[in-house]
This record gives structure tokens, sequence and C-alpha cells, in this order.
């Protein structure tokens, strides 16, 4: 099974929410979409579901154009990411109301529900009502729903966002087995990073409707075609500034330069853009040959084990992510260290160069 879209795009009273877009997505892995909230993400979604019109171009699965084809006969699941069930059906009526509606035999209903309340640890709850449900096990309710029936397409637009962090990972660990071997293409929308990356399979990045880069996920990790690829794939956001290139030096505005290697040094002199993510940017030295930085620092979080810093550093705005606690204070000046060795650099049109 393939889903593949040719051209596809999306107006809203004249506005263009998905310009036109072409890839295929296949079965055997996650297929995800990563991009900030209204990147377009759940607007192609709709487009693949059919529950928007095509502006322009076609969508396929499996060779056949199922452009102007209702959402029914599509056959597809969606999960949201809030909890959409039905609140007047029992656990059981919910997971098997899209078989009763396919008109499936009683029988065959029992089997998949059960077999979906299983994987799902939903077995002693088939005859509770969703309000009786927490809200991770509501959201397995409706995963237990796409799982039954065995639909050639699943669309999961974010559907851990409102659950707590311990159920999200819990969650997270166990969607790519769920959907392991039943043939379906799995398409799962997410704004985070970290998360894309766990599921691994193919990532979409998305930018204001657009498709910037298509491919296996911890491959566009490493190397991002583009600046706008590398912002969308970055959290904490990436820390980009432009720098002078002359022979093999690179300067930032501020002063600080640093000797260049390999396909960055062969480059042109000239201007280009200098990437860096933020776990690359530390509070401590730990390679002699990493380059110091002073900022003043703007903002400082802790989450978990890591400690992150905001720091202004002339015009440019940057971030350090770093394991463990560590005592900055809001105003002061801050010394950091890139490792320049993970850094990339990026034309003035934004492609990527070294």
């Amino acid at each position: 099974m393939t889903i593949e879209l040719k051209g596809a795009s999306k107006e809203v009273r004249g506005i263009t929410h998905i310009k036109p877009t072409s890839l295929v997505m296949k079965t055997g892995h996650f297929n995800v979409l990563l991009g900030q909230t209204g990147s377009g993400k759940t607007s192609l979604i709709k487009l693949m579901a059919g529950l928007d019109p095509l502006a322009s171009g076609q969508i396929l699965f499996d060779g056949e154009d199922v452009s102007k084809l209702s959402t029914q006969k599509r056959n597809i699941s969606l999960v949201h990411q809030f909890f959409v069930n039905y609140p007047h059906m029992s656990v059981f009526d919910n997971i098997a109301s899209p078989l009763r509606v396919a008109g499936m035999a009683r029988s065959e209903i029992e089997d998949r529900v059960q077999e979906a309340a299983d994987i799902l640890q939903l077995g002693p709850m088939l005859k509770r009502r969703p309000q009786e449900l927490s809200g991770g096990q509501q959201q397995r309710c409706a995963l237990a729903r796409a799982i039954a029936k065995e639909s050639r397409a699943v669309f999961l637009d974010e559907p851990l966002a409102n659950l707590d962090y311990k159920l999200r990972e819990e969650l997270r660990e166990q969607l790519p087995e769920l959907f392991a071997g039943r043939g379906a293409v799995v398409v799962y929308a997410t704004s985070e990073p970290e998360e894309a990356l766990l599921l691994g399979g193919e990532t979409a990045l998305m930018d204001d409707g657009v498709v910037t880069q298509f491919g296996p996920t911890a491959e566009i990790y490493r190397e991002p075609a583009t600046l706008a690829s590398a912002r969308v794939f970055s959290d904490p956001p990436i820390n980009a500034a432009e720098i002078t290139k002359t022979g093999n030096q690179a300067e930032l505005r501020t002063g600080v330069s640093w000797t260049l290697q390999g396909a960055a040094a062969a480059l042109p002199d000239g201007a280009y853009t200098v990437a860096i993510r933020p776990h690359h940017v530390l509070p401590v030295r730990h390679d002699a040959k990493d380059v110091a930085l002073n900022g003043i620092v703007q903002v400082t979080e802790l989450s978990g084990s890591e400690s992150s810093a905001h720091f202004q550093m002339g015009s440019d705005g940057w971030v350090s992510l770093s394991q463990g606690v560590h005592p900055y204070k809001v105003g002061e000046d801050h010394q950091f260290f890139m490792d320049t060795n993970k850094a990339f650099y990026f034309s003035p049109d934004g492609r990527l160069v070294a």
C-alpha cells in the first residue's frame, strides 16, 4: 500500500494552505509530518483523508486516484489529539462502530474488537463509557478503533499531545508495535523533533504549507537540505548567524572567528550562515578546539536533568542546552563554547553547502 501525492494543494477562500506537494508514503514504517503549529500538517492530513477538497493535483492510494472519493470510500482511520469517542456508547461499541457501519458480521466484529482491546489493554473496560476512563485510556480507545477497522491508511494527528508526560512516553513506545505488519500506511503528525526521531521511519518537514524535505528521519536530521529544514528539525530552535568566510577562516559579526575544515574550508570566500543546534553550544569547554562565545543571559530554564540558557551576542540571539544544572543568572555575561565540528553552513539562499 502507498499514498502518493502529485502536486496536491489546498486553498481556503483564495488563501493557499498547502502549496503543490508531491511525495510517496509507504507501509512498513511511520511517515511523520513534522512542523510547528500552523505549518500545514493537519491540512495535509485532511486532504489525504478526504475531509477537504483539493485545489489542484491528485491523491492516489495504491495507484488508484481517490481525489474525488469521500472519506468513507477511502477506507481510512483518523485519530486526533482530542479524545474523539461517542460518550453515549460503551468502549466496546466505540471500537465496533466503524465495523457496524461497514455491515460486518457480528462474530467478526466481536473478534476484531477483542483483539484490538487486548493489544491496547482495554479488555477489562469494554463495558465502561468513555467518561469513566482516564485520558490515556480514552486515547487508547480511539487507537483501538483505528486498529480494529483495518484501514488502508491511518492518520494520527498529534495523538499524544493532550496526555501527561508518562502516558505520552508509554504510548509513543507502543505505537510502532501497534501498527506493525498491518499493511496500512501510517501518517503521524507532530510538532516535536524528538518524537519524530523516536518514531523513526521517514519524515516530511513542513513549513508554511510546504514540504521542505522528505526522507529517512535520521538522515534528514543529520543533513538538513536547507536552513528552513534545519529550523523545523530543532527544539530548542537551532542557532543561526551570518558569517564571513575569508580563506579558511569564518568570522561572526561580533568578531569571533575559527578555522574551517573539510568542505567548509573549500567554499568560495563570501557570506554564509552558520547553524548549530543548542546542545552543541555548552557552558563548559569539552575540547580545546571549541570556540568561546560570550553573551548576556536573557532567559534560563531547567527541564528535568537539562539546563537551557537563551543569551544575546551582539544582534544575534543564541541558545545553549546542556545536561545537568547550571547556575545561570539573567543579565549576567556568561561564556559558552561552540563545537564547530557539529556546525552546518548554508548559502545566502538557504541551501546546505557544508
